[in-house]
């Protein structure tokens, strides 16, 4: 069974590098990847969409008003456990990185780089009935805990200290 990534995208046109995305990306074939717009008022969309276009794993949803990275992160995943059989979705918020000193490119770098272990995630299973929203996880802090050597987390766990 695949995991699924999603991200969550604002106003990023400026720090988008499509083909490095692209190229990264191609390297996932293990990762369903959803890219939600959240009410982007650049060209944000548009460069979302080339990248769907040129990867197999890539799904764009487009929220046209804005909202919150808790509600941006529900649509994707909604939409991640209604098209594909999933493991576990994992989700970062581009608003919620320092993007301005690492980048885009850096994110999805530390994505593709670290993919076996963000497809052998595992939570500690509950007794009670799980429910759609209980499997996501932030992939940004389940690689902190497990301190994988990657620049760009440890520069975002110093940040967030």
């Amino acid at each position: 069974m695949k995991t699924g990534i999603i991200i969550i995208f604002h106003n990023n046109d400026n720090e988008m590098d499509t083909s490095f995305f692209i190229e990264q990306i191609k390297q996932t074939s293990n990762l369903e990847l959803c890219l939600v717009n959240n009410d982007s008022k650049d060209s944000t969309y548009e460069l979302l969409n080339e990248v769907k276009d040129s990867c197999d794993n890539v799904s764009v949803i487009n929220i046209r008003k804005f909202k919150s990275d808790v509600a941006a992160v529900k649509a994707g995943a909604r939409f991640l456990f209604s098209a594909f059989q999933l493991k576990n979705v994992g989700y970062v918020s581009i608003n919620m990185l320092n993007t301005k000193y690492h980048g885009l490119n850096s994110l999805i770098e530390m994505i593709a780089e670290n993919q076996e272990v963000i497809i052998n995630y595992s939570h500690k299973p509950q007794k009670k009935k799980q429910t759609l929203f209980q499997s996501l996880f932030s992939v940004i802090d389940y690689l902190k805990n497990l301190e994988i050597e990657n620049p760009f987390i440890q520069l975002q766990y110093q940040r967030n200290l």
